[in-house]
């Protein structure tokens, strides 16, 4: 390899126009020849080293060696269309006697055998003309050229010159002028570049001028002409090797469907494209399932193989074909030798044999004494060669069932009646870790259920119930009925004794191993509540020394506020799907103004450097809040629901509402920690800019809808409500939940998008950016959002299933609202004595007497008042003012109970 490494270094130099002498004395010390010759004899199937070999014998003029190589290279490799236009110029000009013409022949055709190469068929045009003297030479060459014209006369871009050398043959020869119309007609029924010249000259050549039919079909075919020439300048333009731009041009064609012209468009992409496996597979099931020629396909096939000899899937089509055309299933077998080496760097390898055995099964029937030897021989073969190369290289994990051998033992049973052997088949399969899997053994089960006898039935189920430890209770069940239908009396007492036994042992087990996990569990949970009666008591020492100075204020700790939103963040219960779009903004906005804790996927604050920024800018609100002169909160508006993550707020805000008009002042809020809290105020000089912010409402800032309201004091105005949060369902919305966390606004909208038109998509998230995995997703119409919601609910996203409603927002309790107190006004305050809270909290007035939650006539001094429908305002008046009750008040109650 390091001889070969110099070698390389040396023809790179050789190309970069290196000095002849230094060459020269290289050569003489090591022929560079020779150097290929060594490493071919290592690996023959190198490739560049073929390439280099050629091109230094031509240098060297070695004639015979050079002849030699490229033939050896020609039985390993498809060859190029420079390569073979080198070797047939060569040949042609060391041929020049008749008598070796034909052997040049028949190097042009392995040439056009190769690849679709208009090139190739033109020179071999050519060469043909030299000999049209000798006896029936013109039929010959004809011959040639019609080949050629039905091989690549539909090349868009080079067929043209086929055809014209055609047309001038017939001219030289003086051929009648029919058969020149007929050319003409032909070649321009068919779309080719340039082929407006074509139509020209044919109307300068013809004395009687063009038929209505050529006009017709002219038409036609340039109207596919102008279809086709996108493609064909797309693929002008492009860099080799194309192959997107022709994955385009085959799209296209295979939708206009027309044969010839799919073809050919197959092959000029296979030309630059023959490492392409799938691109082979595509164009062989194309012929197998649409043209299914013979001659073609199994070409087709055989070209596949021989250019891409590493892809199974490539084989296993080839073997199929020639099953399917019924050709001889000893047509591959030289190039599977051939390519036997090359499969011992390919995991999988053996496929070669094992395919072959897999897919003529159908057919072996049919196979007399010595091709059943033969498929034995395969299948020894087989399994050499993976003990030898596969698991060498991966273990087992070739073939990890042993599949092949199963099959060989059922050919073995069924059409040689060999059980024995088929016995010792299954006797290699379970020594190879099989014995612990009941399938296994229910395979060989049904092979002897088939083939054999009951006693080997029995003996096959007995050993499965003494190994199987995946399912246990299905063997011994099988046993059972076999014994109920087969057996005797005695056989029937030895299963069930069997049985019990095997199945007591495997619970006894299986009961082991749940007690230990059990244990183990527990100790989890113990280290668990250890560490959390650990950090409690550090928390609880921690309250005590800050607290142990008398009358001096405890500040709130860094961790401890940490921990509260991390033990908030991870136990907080999730918001059911009912829930509407409004209301969870709702519940990411109102938090930093109302409540006491961040909300869930908060991220600790900024590093320090931020910290000290941030405090600055805190400090410099703190002033501003001291000058309630300079607010005016006409010309303000409110922001929020911005992410705790922003960075600078103020500048931010400036950009985002500076064409709204002038501004006075940004007063972001910040924590007293110099965290930003997600919402502020935005002053401007003029109340007419109040209204151009507004519009600003709902603007996507860092993936987050940016609330903006009016500025308004709600001590002075509590009903004032910033946002009106729509209670009634919304039909032409869908409420999406169990999204998975890195589904993008991007893949939801092309999830969506087949099933209507969408006119918003939002993806719901937490202040810190973190996705929640809901979304919301609002079409043009109902229509629309009911189909998505009967297609699309249950689906599957990335592992994740997803569940799609129609957006239902609850109607909110007094509870939610915003500012809204735990303590509800309905209960009166208690006053307690000098002593205080009672320490059992039991009432002591009778339950008879306890006031009624519901609405409840009015009684005054001991009578009732007309019946008045309760309302919110004088339950809360009642429940304010509790008024005694008279002795005939308290007599009539009890009469009454």
């Amino acid at each position: 390899n390091d001889i070969y490494n110099i070698f390389r270094f040396v023809v790179s130099r050789w190309d970069a126009k290196m000095n002849w002498d230094e060459f020269h004395c290289i050569n003489c010390i090591i022929p560079l020849s020779s150097l290929c010759d060594f490493q071919l004899s290592i690996n023959a199937f190198d490739y560049n080293c073929h390439v280099d070999l050629i091109k230094l014998l031509k240098q060297e003029g070695e004639l015979i060696r050079l002849r030699k190589a490229r033939q050896k290279m020609s039985e390993l490799f498809p060859l190029t269309e420079e390569i073979w236009l080198d070797w047939l110029k060569d040949e042609i000009r060391l041929t020049e006697d008749e008598r070796n013409r034909e052997k040049v022949y028949e190097l042009f055709e392995k040439a056009v055998k190769d690849y679709i190469c208009p090139d190739i068929w033109l020179e071999y045009a050519q060469y043909s003309i030299g000999g049209m003297g000798s006896p029936g030479g013109i039929d010959k060459v004809r011959s040639i050229f019609e080949r050629a014209v039905t091989a690549v006369g539909l090349h868009m871009t080079k067929g043209q010159t086929v055809w014209e050398a055609y047309r001038e043959f017939e001219n030289a020869i003086l051929s009648t002028l029919e058969r020149i119309h007929t050319l003409f007609r032909r070649q321009l029924a068919i779309p080719l570049m340039d082929m407006e010249t074509t139509y020209a000259e044919y109307e300068e050549w013809s004395e009687h001028g063009v038929s209505e039919m050529v006009i017709h079909q002219y038409k036609k075919a340039l109207q596919q002409m102008e279809k086709c020439r996108p493609f064909e300048e797309s693929l002008l333009v492009a860099e080799p090797p194309k192959l997107a731009e022709y994955q385009t041009y085959l799209e296209f064609e295979l939708k206009e469907g027309d044969p010839a012209r799919i073809q050919i468009t197959f092959e000029r992409t296979l030309a630059e494209n023959c490492l392409v496996p799938d691109m082979w597979a595509k164009y062989t099931a194309y012929l197998d399932r649409q043209l299914k020629i013979k001659d073609l396909v199994l070409s087709t096939h055989e070209r596949a193989v021989r250019n891409c000899p590493w892809t199974m899937g490539l084989w296993k089509s080839y073997l199929l074909a020639t099953e399917r055309h019924g050709a001889d299933h000893q047509i591959i077998s030289g190039s599977r030798k051939l390519y036997s080496s090359v499969a011992v760097f390919i995991y999988f390898g053996f496929v070669y044999y094992c395919e072959d055995v897999l897919d003529h099964l159908r057919s072996i029937l049919d196979f007399v004494f010595k091709e059943l030897e033969e498929l034995r021989g395969a299948f020894s073969r087989s399994l050499d060669y993976m003990k030898q190369d596969v698991e060498e290289r991966f273990g087992e994990s070739g073939d990890p069932s042993c599949i092949i051998m199963q099959i060989w033992a059922r050919i073995e049973a069924l059409h040689c009646k060999n059980m024995q052997k088929a016995r010792e088949l299954w006797d290699n399969i379970m020594t190879k870790g099989n014995a612990k899997y009941a399938n296994m053994w229910l395979e060989y089960y049904n092979l002897e259920r088939s083939y054999g006898d009951s006693a080997h039935c029995r003996k096959a189920l007995h050993r499965a119930v003494q190994c199987t430890s995946d399912y246990p209770e299905h063997v011994c069940e099988v046993l059972l009925t076999f014994e109920r239908v087969e057996g005797s009396l005695e056989d029937w007492d030895v299963a069930v004794q069997k049985t019990e036994t095997r199945l007591n042992r495997i619970n006894e087990q299986r009961a082991k191993v749940a007690e230990k996990e059990a244990n183990l569990a527990r100790q989890e949970e113990e280290r668990a509540e250890q560490r959390r009666k650990t950090k409690s008591d550090k928390k609880a020492q921690k309250k005590i020394q800050k607290g142990s100075q008398f009358g001096e204020k405890r500040k709130a700790e860094p961790e401890d506020h940490q921990d509260e939103w991390n033990e908030d963040s991870e136990q907080a219960p999730k918001r059911h799907r009912g829930n509407g779009d409004q209301t969870t903004e709702y519940m990411e906005t109102e938090t930093g103004l109302f409540g006491k804790s961040a909300p869930p996927g908060y991220k600790p604050g900024p590093p320090a450097a931020k910290k000290v920024q941030l405090g600055v800018a805190a400090a410099v609100q703190r002033q501003n809040d001291d000058k309630p002169e300079l607010r005016n909160d006409n010309c303000s508006v409110f922001i929020s629901n911005l992410a705790y993550t922003l960075e600078e707020p103020e500048a931010k805000l400036r950009t985002l509402f500076e064409p709204c008009g002038p501004i006075t002042q940004i007063r972001p809020i910040f924590s007293n920690k110099g965290n930003f809290k997600g919402y502020g105020y935005v002053q401007f000089e003029s109340q007419v800019s109040v209204p151009e912010a507004l519009k600003l409402d709902r603007l996507e800032v860092e993936g987050r809808p940016m609330f903006v309201s009016p500025c308004v004091d709600k001590n002075k105005n509590p009903d004032f409500k910033v946002f009106k949060y729509n209670t009634s369902m919304e039909k032409h919305k869908i409420f999406i939940s169990g999204l998975p966390f890195s589904c993008t606004k991007e893949q939801l909208e092309e999830m969506c998008k087949s099933h209507g038109t969408i006119k918003e998509v939002r993806l719901v998230t937490y202040r810190s950016g973190k996705p929640k995995g809901l979304a919301y997703v609002e079409f043009a119409n109902e229509t629309q959002a009911s189909q998505a919601v009967l297609k699309m609910d249950g689906m599957e996203i990335e592992g994740n299933k997803i569940s799609v409603a129609i957006s239902n927002p609850p109607r909110r309790s007094v509870m939610d609202k915003p500012g809204a107190s735990r303590l509800t006004t309905d209960m009166p305050r208690q006053v307690y004595g000098s002593r205080g809270r009672g320490r059992t909290q039991l009432s002591l007035l009778p339950r008879s007497l306890h006031r009624q939650s519901g609405p409840t006539n009015k009684v005054e001094n001991g009578t009732t008042a007309d019946q008045v429908p309760t309302t919110a305002s004088s339950t809360v008046n009642t429940a304010a003012e509790t008024k005694a009750l008279s002795n005939s008040d308290f007599a009539r109650m009890l009469l009454n109970k």
